[in-house]
């Protein structure tokens, strides 16, 4: 891990609280289900992507008490002696299945479901939902960004402003799995085998007497792979300079110049022109400077000729949506028999309705797009030809149809790993695979049509039933 220490931890309070509850009352062995989901489309957009699977895998495969852990949780005075001996025996044993990362993922869905001892599954919900959460939130964030600039390579460059170490170093991961073609993140490139590229910085330049002179010391350190960044002090004249230099160098070829501020589209024009002119026809222009989305899709309408662009900020922190609001609930526990009795959560508002059951998610295809999920119960069981309703619109259905196939995958099985985790270059190649095979209008940035992702008829009316039930009990008892 990380941090090199015990992540135990990484909790809310209420997370031991409630576990020292089970124990006290002697259901912690009893077993339940509990799923991750998200209510929102992030970014107002039509899809998500999965990511951090890999990272909650290590997080559980490390997760144990600490001699340190269990000495500060006893200086709290909050949890008896017995209790702590019961945690520091903590085996991970629950059966945990999961998205692949890069997989598209909508509302309601479940990313991971954990099944298994309800003090050990309660006890995974913060850690949980910290690791994909954030980095389901940057994939997506990637996904939407390299859309709008393909068929160009994007470079994530957001370390310094990412929130916090893990913050960086989770964002480049999860920007890669997204679609970004490299990361300046130097440890990401260690940790996770990111390509890393980086140019230089305006300091670079304001060190040496001129900037000819800096841009030859530099084009000499660097004969390959040599990026100028031209605009310190004026681009156009900056581009002339970084020019100069290259021609005047034996066996130097100049990969590119970058722009870091002022009107991108209509300097990236005057800058090919000189570029094409002088014969540096390959030299790519790299434009960044506070992109996102809509500001590249909007230089490519403008007929910019920028074809590799640094992102950073924006893409690391999420920028217009900070947070995904994932959500671990539980929606079956076994009673005294060992049955499974459905668990369902109440709200005033019909979004923060939770699913019961033990939920898995089939997925229809075409040949050329998905069609529509049924998120169905495997308690209930599913048709061949599931009716698939939205819960919050329940007039739009549909009939599932063509090729399907259930996607959530074994990753444990009594505490054992049983799957073997793709490499970071193959959950890039699935997520971009998806991304073909979700039809354009629901890939727009703005109002994309929804996709649909309902509950199947039967989990439906098991979920409308139990509603009454409980609102009519509610009622008896005022």
């Amino acid at each position: 891990m990380i941090y090199n220490q015990s992540l135990a931890l990484l909790t809310d309070l209420y997370q031991l609280t409630m576990v020292h509850g089970y124990w006290k009352a002697g259901i912690a062995h009893r077993h339940a289900v509990f799923h991750i989901n998200f209510r929102r489309w992030p970014f107002k957009g039509g899809f998500a992507i999965a990511a951090g699977l890999e990272t909650a895998v290590q997080f559980l495969k490390d997760f144990r008490f600490s001699s340190t852990d269990l000495a500060y949780l006893e200086e709290l005075d909050l949890f008896e002696k017995p209790f702590l001996d019961f945690l520091s025996k903590f085996q991970f044993s629950c059966d945990l299945d999961a998205l692949p990362e890069g997989s598209l993922v909508f509302p309601y869905e479940p990313i991971i479901r954990v099944k298994g001892p309800i003090w050990q599954a309660q006890l995974l919900e913060s850690p949980m939902l910290n690791i994909i959460n954030f980095q389901t939130l940057i994939a997506t964030k990637a996904a939407r960004i390299c859309l709008a600039a393909h068929p160009d390579p994007v470079i994530e460059f957001g370390m310094r402003r990412a929130q916090g170490v893990d913050g960086a170093i989770s964002a480049s991961r999860a920007a890669f799995i997204g679609g970004c073609e490299s990361t300046s993140d130097v440890i990401a490139g260690k940790l996770f085998g990111i390509p890393i590229r980086g140019t230089h910085a305006h300091s670079w330049i304001m060190a040496f007497e001129d900037e000819e002179k800096a841009f030859e010391i530099f084009a000499k350190m660097r004969p390959k792979n040599c990026i100028m960044l031209i605009d310190t002090y004026n681009s156009i004249e900056g581009a002339k300079k970084a020019i100069k230099v290259a021609k005047s160098m034996k066996d130097f070829d100049l990969a590119g110049v970058r722009l870091d501020s002022g009107d991108l589209a209509k300097l990236s024009i005057e800058i090919r022109k000189l570029l094409d002119e002088a014969g540096l026809k390959k030299a790519c222009i790299m434009a960044s400077n506070e992109l996102d989305e809509y500001l590249i899709r909007d230089l490519k309408q403008q007929g910019a000729k920028i074809n590799v662009w640094g992102v950073g900020t924006n893409l690391v922190t999420g920028k217009d949506q900070p947070a995904l609001d994932g959500v671990y609930k539980l929606s079956a526990i076994q009673n005294e028999k060992g049955e499974w009795v459905h668990k369902i959560k109440l709200s005033e508002q019909t979004a923060k309705v939770t699913n019961p059951g033990i939920l898995q998610i089939r997925r229809y295809f075409d040949g050329q797009f998905y069609t529509g999920d049924a998120i169905y119960d495997e308690i209930i069981g599913i048709d061949h030809s599931a009716t698939i309703i939205d819960a919050h619109d329940p007039n739009r259905q549909m009939q599932g149809s063509g090729h399907s196939s259930d996607l959530l995958i074994p990753i444990f099985r009594e505490g054992k790993v049983v799957y073997s985790a793709p490499s970071l270059f193959e959950a890039q190649a699935h997520a971009k695979r998806e991304l073909t095979r979700l039809p354009p209008s629901m890939e727009r940035f703005t109002n994309p049509q929804p996709y649909l992702a309902g509950l199947e008829k039967k989990l439906y009316q098991k979920k409308m039933e139990m509603i009454r039930k409980v609102r009519d009990e509610n009622t008896h008892h005022h």
